[in-house]
């Protein structure tokens, strides 16, 4: 559980912006409000327009239209110099003819701060990001993850109220980015810096994020808490792009109820009438194993029997890929515990009976195809 810095105060305000290249929208009318103190993270996949809101939030690129309010202040048509930000991309971006304390005093220099000052806050910054000896190096020297710790350092010196953060972690192996993602929401928790981070990586946002803003084609499609967007997802884009979840036809039928094939089961409550077409869809972590013959009873309907096509093993659990005449042409993907495998001697080519809650179990706009 991530615990917040939020102070309910509105920081950062977004209202009716739009950005276009050309004939190109890459924002189509975006509204957000942002509290002081909040760990924001912009998520989506590639093209959705995370990157272009937050160079406009920076004034990097100027909106085409709508305003942007930073702390009771209009900065909407602000050049970067002018704004109170500090900026930290993918690439570093640090100077490498510059030594380490050199780069992260660059911005306190411009500032005119006196060198006194300036020594002893690079000093501060270099304990704080863990890299107390390496002031008199050159980035060069420096690993990917111990240089991505600088380019923080530098962005955070003149103390910013706000920190934008370019996919910072995407250019750094797996272990580091893991450990890195880690220190940066303590220092901000620390700093109680308001911070706004673009990722594509539904896990760095689910981890480090306060709220999550999924965007695709240039809107918003759900903004939330990472517990919200996992277990509530508004639609069938954002449960598909957040995590593993399954999808199959079905119809509504009588009582909201799901159909599917020649069986129907009770679902979370929805707005759709009987007879439409939608999804079915529950996450894999959801759906509870039975052994074969289990009588579910007349207070439970939502069984259903499979066949246990494959099984792999992915260390705490294991994924089993399960079909059944009534999914069509889809497989049903669950993910059950070893001990669960272990208690109901799972193996593949089985025979089993599956619970689909229907608590869990969730109906969505069917998309159209073409």
């Amino acid at each position: 559980m991530t615990l917040s810095n939020a102070s309910g105060k509105l920081y950062l305000s977004i209202e009716n912006l739009w950005k276009a290249f050309g004939d190109f929208l890459a924002l189509k009318d975006i509204t957000l409000d942002i509290d002081e103190g909040e760990f924001i993270c912009f998520l989506g996949p590639s093209g959705c327009g995370k990157t272009t809101l937050l160079r406009a939030i920076a004034g990097l690129d100027l909106q085409t239209k709508g305003s942007v309010i930073q702390d009771g202040k209009d900065v909407s048509n602000l050049p970067p110099s002018e704004r109170d930000f500090g900026i930290v991309f993918q690439s570093y971006a640090l100077f490498p003819n510059l030594t380490i304390e050199r780069n992260i005093a660059f911005g306190l220099e411009n500032a005119g701060r006196s060198k006194a000052e300036i020594n002893d806050r690079v000093s501060e910054l270099l304990k704080l990001v863990g890299l107390p000896d390496q002031g008199k190096k050159y980035p060069a020297q420096l690993s990917g993850g111990q240089q991505q710790r600088i380019a923080l350092a530098r962005a955070i010196a003149t103390k910013p109220g706000l920190l934008l953060l370019d996919e910072p972690l995407s250019a750094l192996d797996a272990k580091v980015r893991v450990h890195l993602r880690h220190e940066i929401k303590e220092l901000q928790r620390k700093l109680g810096v308001t911070t706004v981070m673009v990722t594509h990586d539904q896990e760095e946002a689910l981890t480090m994020a306060d709220k999550i803003v999924v965007m695709n084609h240039g809107v918003i499609e759900q903004v939330g808490s990472p517990t919200v967007i996992y277990r509530e997802p508004k639609n069938l884009f954002v449960a598909d792009f957040i995590g593993e979840m399954n999808q199959v036809f079905s119809t509504v039928a009588k009582d909201g109820r799901l159909s599917i094939g020649e069986k129907t089961f009770a679902c979370r409550d929805h707005s759709f009438s009987e007879g439409k077409p939608v999804v079915a869809a529950i996450r894999p972590e959801d759906v509870i194993p039975h052994e074969d013959g289990y009588d579910p009873g007349v207070e439970n309907r939502n069984c259903i029997d499979g066949l246990l096509r494959e099984m792999e093993f992915l260390g705490s659990f294991w994924r089993c890929r399960m079909q059944n005449d009534r999914f069509g042409e889809s497989e049903l993907i669950a993910d059950f515990s070893i001990n669960a495998v272990r208690r109901l001697d799972l193996g593949e080519g089985k025979n089993m009976v599956i619970e689909l809650p229907s608590d869990r179990l969730m109906a969505f706009e069917r998309p159209e195809v073409g």
